[in-house]
Protein backbone atom coordinates (compact mmCIF):
# COMPACT_ATOMS: atom_id res chain seq x y z
CA UNK A 1 0.00 0.00 0.00
CA UNK A 2 1.04 3.97 -1.09
CA UNK A 3 1.81 6.20 2.01
CA UNK A 4 -2.02 7.37 1.24
CA UNK A 5 -3.26 4.59 1.89
CA UNK A 6 -2.09 2.73 5.02
CA UNK A 7 -3.88 5.82 7.59
CA UNK A 8 -6.55 5.68 6.04
CA UNK A 9 -7.13 1.97 5.49
CA UNK A 10 -7.09 1.52 9.37
CA UNK A 11 -9.39 4.17 10.14
CA UNK A 12 -11.92 2.21 7.57
CA UNK A 13 -10.87 -0.79 9.11
CA UNK A 14 -11.18 0.06 12.68
CA UNK A 15 -14.33 2.24 12.39
CA UNK A 16 -15.69 0.32 9.83
CA UNK A 17 -15.60 -2.99 11.96
CA UNK A 18 -17.10 -1.13 14.73
CA UNK A 19 -20.16 -0.22 12.65
CA UNK A 20 -20.49 -3.82 11.30
CA UNK A 21 -20.33 -5.46 14.62
CA UNK A 22 -23.37 -3.37 15.73
CA UNK A 23 -25.14 -3.71 12.88
CA UNK A 24 -24.52 -7.92 12.93
CA UNK A 25 -25.67 -7.75 16.73
CA UNK A 26 -28.61 -6.11 16.05
CA UNK A 27 -29.24 -8.56 12.92
CA UNK A 28 -28.69 -11.50 15.41
CA UNK A 29 -30.91 -10.69 17.96
CA UNK A 30 -33.53 -9.76 15.69
CA UNK A 31 -33.20 -13.42 14.21
CA UNK A 32 -32.96 -14.68 17.17
CA UNK A 33 -36.00 -13.49 18.44
CA UNK A 34 -38.88 -14.32 15.68
CA UNK A 35 -38.57 -10.27 14.31
CA UNK A 36 -36.92 -10.72 11.45
CA UNK A 37 -40.19 -8.11 10.18
CA UNK A 38 -38.31 -5.13 11.74
CA UNK A 39 -35.19 -6.00 9.59
CA UNK A 40 -35.82 -3.35 6.88
CA UNK A 41 -36.28 -1.02 9.78
CA UNK A 42 -32.93 -1.72 11.19
CA UNK A 43 -31.52 -1.22 7.50
CA UNK A 44 -33.42 1.58 7.01
CA UNK A 45 -31.44 3.60 9.84
CA UNK A 46 -28.13 2.12 9.03
CA UNK A 47 -28.62 3.54 5.49
CA UNK A 48 -29.49 6.96 7.02
CA UNK A 49 -26.62 7.00 9.02
CA UNK A 50 -24.54 6.20 6.46
CA UNK A 51 -26.44 8.91 4.10
CA UNK A 52 -25.61 11.88 6.66
CA UNK A 53 -21.76 10.74 7.44
CA UNK A 54 -21.48 10.96 3.72
CA UNK A 55 -23.14 13.97 3.34
CA UNK A 56 -21.02 15.32 6.49
CA UNK A 57 -17.75 14.19 4.77
CA UNK A 58 -18.93 16.31 1.89
CA UNK A 59 -19.95 19.12 3.50
CA UNK A 60 -16.50 19.41 5.29
CA UNK A 61 -14.63 19.45 1.48
CA UNK A 62 -16.94 21.60 0.21
CA UNK A 63 -16.68 24.25 3.08
CA UNK A 64 -12.56 24.10 2.59
CA UNK A 65 -12.34 23.91 -1.23
CA UNK A 66 -15.25 26.23 -2.00
CA UNK A 67 -16.36 28.65 0.92
CA UNK A 68 -12.74 29.68 2.16
CA UNK A 69 -9.86 31.35 0.88
CA UNK A 70 -6.24 30.00 1.05
CA UNK A 71 -5.25 31.61 4.70
CA UNK A 72 -8.96 30.47 5.82
CA UNK A 73 -8.85 26.92 4.98
CA UNK A 74 -5.11 26.19 6.33
CA UNK A 75 -7.29 27.27 9.86
CA UNK A 76 -10.31 25.84 8.47
CA UNK A 77 -8.04 22.43 8.42
CA UNK A 78 -6.24 22.70 11.67
CA UNK A 79 -9.28 23.10 13.74
CA UNK A 80 -11.03 19.78 11.57
CA UNK A 81 -7.61 18.17 12.26
CA UNK A 82 -7.44 19.07 16.37
CA UNK A 83 -11.66 18.12 16.44
CA UNK A 84 -10.43 14.76 14.82
CA UNK A 85 -7.68 14.27 17.11
CA UNK A 86 -10.18 14.73 20.30
CA UNK A 87 -12.84 12.36 18.62
CA UNK A 88 -10.22 9.69 17.44
CA UNK A 89 -9.06 9.69 21.35
CA UNK A 90 -12.49 9.41 23.21
CA UNK A 91 -13.34 6.20 20.64
CA UNK A 92 -10.10 4.39 21.40
CA UNK A 93 -10.77 4.88 25.49
CA UNK A 94 -14.53 4.50 25.07
CA UNK A 95 -14.49 0.98 23.14
CA UNK A 96 -11.92 -0.16 25.09
CA UNK A 97 -13.84 0.30 28.19
CA UNK A 98 -17.41 -0.84 26.74
CA UNK A 99 -16.52 -3.39 24.04
CA UNK A 100 -17.35 -6.29 26.61
CA UNK A 101 -20.53 -5.09 27.40
CA UNK A 102 -21.34 -3.53 24.03
CA UNK A 103 -23.71 -6.39 22.92
CA UNK A 104 -26.14 -6.28 25.98
CA UNK A 105 -26.20 -2.77 26.00
CA UNK A 106 -27.38 -2.98 21.96
CA UNK A 107 -30.00 -5.54 23.07
CA UNK A 108 -31.65 -3.57 25.98
CA UNK A 109 -31.94 -0.62 23.52
CA UNK A 110 -33.27 -2.56 20.86
CA UNK A 111 -35.86 -4.38 22.72
CA UNK A 112 -37.18 -1.03 23.95
CA UNK A 113 -37.29 0.48 20.69
CA UNK A 114 -38.99 -2.72 19.39
CA UNK A 115 -41.74 -1.98 22.45
CA UNK A 116 -41.94 1.57 20.99
CA UNK A 117 -42.63 0.80 17.36
CA UNK A 118 -41.09 0.36 13.98
CA UNK A 119 -39.86 4.21 13.92
CA UNK A 120 -38.42 3.66 17.06
CA UNK A 121 -35.91 0.42 15.89
CA UNK A 122 -35.05 2.70 12.62
CA UNK A 123 -34.22 5.60 15.22
CA UNK A 124 -32.10 3.16 17.67
CA UNK A 125 -30.28 1.46 14.76
CA UNK A 126 -29.38 5.39 12.74
CA UNK A 127 -28.50 6.69 16.36
CA UNK A 128 -26.21 3.24 17.02
CA UNK A 129 -24.28 3.57 13.65
CA UNK A 130 -24.11 7.55 12.61
CA UNK A 131 -21.73 8.18 15.43
CA UNK A 132 -19.00 5.68 13.98
CA UNK A 133 -20.09 7.03 10.36
CA UNK A 134 -19.61 10.78 11.51
CA UNK A 135 -16.09 10.02 13.27
CA UNK A 136 -15.07 8.50 9.94
CA UNK A 137 -15.67 11.15 7.74
CA UNK A 138 -13.72 13.63 10.12
CA UNK A 139 -10.72 11.27 10.48
CA UNK A 140 -10.71 10.93 6.81
CA UNK A 141 -11.00 14.15 5.74
CA UNK A 142 -7.92 14.99 8.39
CA UNK A 143 -6.09 12.42 7.66
CA UNK A 144 -6.26 13.15 3.75
CA UNK A 145 -5.00 16.41 3.88
CA UNK A 146 -1.65 15.37 4.24
CA UNK A 147 -1.87 12.95 1.11
CA UNK A 148 -0.45 13.95 -2.58
CA UNK A 149 -2.97 12.63 -4.14
CA UNK A 150 -6.75 12.29 -3.70
CA UNK A 151 -7.17 8.40 -5.19
CA UNK A 152 -4.96 7.41 -2.17
CA UNK A 153 -7.17 8.00 0.73
CA UNK A 154 -10.17 6.95 -1.17
CA UNK A 155 -8.55 3.87 -1.98
CA UNK A 156 -7.26 3.58 1.17
CA UNK A 157 -11.12 4.02 2.78
CA UNK A 158 -12.82 1.96 0.51
CA UNK A 159 -10.57 -0.97 0.86
CA UNK A 160 -10.49 -0.59 4.87
CA UNK A 161 -14.39 -0.81 4.72
CA UNK A 162 -14.10 -3.37 2.43
CA UNK A 163 -12.20 -5.76 4.98
CA UNK A 164 -14.49 -4.31 7.58
CA UNK A 165 -17.81 -5.90 5.94
CA UNK A 166 -15.93 -8.98 4.78
CA UNK A 167 -14.94 -9.61 9.04
CA UNK A 168 -18.32 -8.75 10.11
CA UNK A 169 -20.12 -11.01 7.99
CA UNK A 170 -17.29 -13.96 8.71
CA UNK A 171 -18.50 -13.26 12.12
CA UNK A 172 -21.84 -13.18 11.97
CA UNK A 173 -22.04 -16.25 9.83
CA UNK A 174 -19.02 -17.83 12.21
CA UNK A 175 -16.77 -18.76 9.65
CA UNK A 176 -14.27 -16.94 11.29
CA UNK A 177 -13.30 -15.97 15.04
CA UNK A 178 -11.14 -13.27 16.05
CA UNK A 179 -10.14 -12.01 19.46
CA UNK A 180 -11.81 -8.48 19.37
CA UNK A 181 -10.26 -7.13 22.67
CA UNK A 182 -6.98 -8.01 21.36
CA UNK A 183 -7.88 -6.33 17.77
CA UNK A 184 -9.46 -3.26 19.13
CA UNK A 185 -6.24 -2.97 21.45
CA UNK A 186 -3.63 -3.04 18.58
CA UNK A 187 -5.53 -1.11 16.33
CA UNK A 188 -6.51 1.30 19.13
CA UNK A 189 -2.69 2.10 19.61
CA UNK A 190 -1.83 2.02 15.58
CA UNK A 191 -4.69 4.86 16.09
CA UNK A 192 -3.01 6.65 18.36
CA UNK A 193 0.04 7.43 16.39
CA UNK A 194 -2.17 8.38 13.79
CA UNK A 195 -4.07 11.12 15.56
CA UNK A 196 -0.44 12.46 16.49
CA UNK A 197 0.39 12.79 13.11
CA UNK A 198 -2.93 14.68 12.54
CA UNK A 199 -2.28 16.78 15.46
CA UNK A 200 1.33 17.42 13.97
CA UNK A 201 -0.21 18.08 11.04
CA UNK A 202 -2.60 20.95 12.36
CA UNK A 203 0.10 22.19 14.17
CA UNK A 204 1.42 22.89 10.40
CA UNK A 205 -1.62 24.23 9.18
CA UNK A 206 -1.44 27.08 11.86
CA UNK A 207 1.62 27.23 11.10
CA UNK A 208 0.26 28.08 7.25
CA UNK A 209 -2.39 30.21 8.48
CA UNK A 210 -0.37 32.42 9.99
CA UNK A 211 -1.82 31.95 13.85
CA UNK A 212 1.49 30.05 15.33
CA UNK A 213 4.83 31.69 14.64
CA UNK A 214 8.07 29.30 14.55
CA UNK A 215 7.08 27.63 11.06
CA UNK A 216 10.51 27.90 9.82
CA UNK A 217 12.25 27.38 13.44
CA UNK A 218 13.43 23.31 12.39
CA UNK A 219 13.59 20.85 15.52
CA UNK A 220 15.93 19.06 12.50
CA UNK A 221 16.18 18.15 8.81
CA UNK A 222 17.47 14.70 7.77
CA UNK A 223 15.50 15.27 4.57
CA UNK A 224 19.15 14.77 2.14
CA UNK A 225 19.48 11.98 4.21
CA UNK A 226 16.63 9.97 4.27
CA UNK A 227 15.57 8.62 1.07
CA UNK A 228 12.02 9.63 0.08
CA UNK A 229 10.81 6.78 -1.50
CA UNK A 230 11.75 4.05 0.63
CA UNK A 231 8.80 2.07 2.27
CA UNK A 232 9.76 3.12 5.91
CA UNK A 233 9.62 6.81 4.49
CA UNK A 234 5.92 5.76 3.26
CA UNK A 235 5.37 4.34 5.96
CA UNK A 236 6.16 6.83 8.42
CA UNK A 237 4.96 10.09 6.54
CA UNK A 238 1.53 8.07 5.38
CA UNK A 239 1.12 6.60 8.67
CA UNK A 240 2.06 8.98 11.48
CA UNK A 241 3.14 11.76 9.27
CA UNK A 242 6.74 12.06 10.24
CA UNK A 243 8.29 13.94 7.92
CA UNK A 244 12.23 14.52 7.00
CA UNK A 245 11.61 18.40 8.51
CA UNK A 246 9.45 19.16 11.58
CA UNK A 247 9.30 22.51 13.46
CA UNK A 248 9.84 22.23 17.22
CA UNK A 249 6.19 23.03 18.07
CA UNK A 250 5.51 20.45 15.42
CA UNK A 251 7.56 17.67 17.04
CA UNK A 252 6.52 18.47 20.85
CA UNK A 253 2.79 18.35 19.32
CA UNK A 254 3.47 14.64 18.44
CA UNK A 255 6.03 13.75 21.32
CA UNK A 256 3.46 15.52 23.88
CA UNK A 257 0.30 13.92 22.76
CA UNK A 258 1.59 10.03 21.54
CA UNK A 259 3.67 9.50 25.04
CA UNK A 260 1.17 9.83 27.95
CA UNK A 261 -1.93 8.58 25.33
CA UNK A 262 -0.11 5.65 24.64
CA UNK A 263 0.84 5.02 28.18
CA UNK A 264 -2.86 5.74 29.36
CA UNK A 265 -3.80 3.48 26.69
CA UNK A 266 -1.15 0.40 27.26
CA UNK A 267 -2.14 0.95 31.53
CA UNK A 268 -5.32 0.63 30.77
CA UNK A 269 -5.50 -2.41 28.24
CA UNK A 270 -3.79 -4.41 30.72
CA UNK A 271 -6.55 -3.67 33.90
CA UNK A 272 -8.59 -4.72 30.72
CA UNK A 273 -7.07 -8.23 30.40
CA UNK A 274 -7.24 -8.94 34.23
CA UNK A 275 -11.18 -9.22 34.06
CA UNK A 276 -13.27 -11.99 33.18
CA UNK A 277 -13.25 -12.16 29.16
CA UNK A 278 -16.84 -12.02 27.97
CA UNK A 279 -18.48 -14.69 27.08
CA UNK A 280 -18.75 -14.11 23.26
CA UNK A 281 -15.99 -12.29 22.91
CA UNK A 282 -14.90 -13.44 19.58
CA UNK A 283 -18.05 -13.24 17.98
CA UNK A 284 -21.33 -11.48 18.02
CA UNK A 285 -23.43 -13.38 20.08
CA UNK A 286 -26.47 -15.30 18.33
Amino acid sequence: MSNAVLGNYLIGLREGLEATLVVTILIASLVKSGRTERLPHVWSGVAAAIGLSVAFGALLTFVAQDLLPGDKRELFDAVTSVAAVVFVTWMVFWMRRTSRRLSGELRTKLSDALAMGAWAVVGMAFLAVVREGLETAMLFYAAAQGATTSAGPLVGIALGLATAVALGWALYASAVRINLGTFFTWTGLLLVLVAAGILKYAVHDFHEAGVLPGGDNLAFDVSGVIDPGAWYSALLSGMFNLTPTMSWFEVCAWVGYAVPVLLLFLRGARTARTKPAAPAEGAPAS
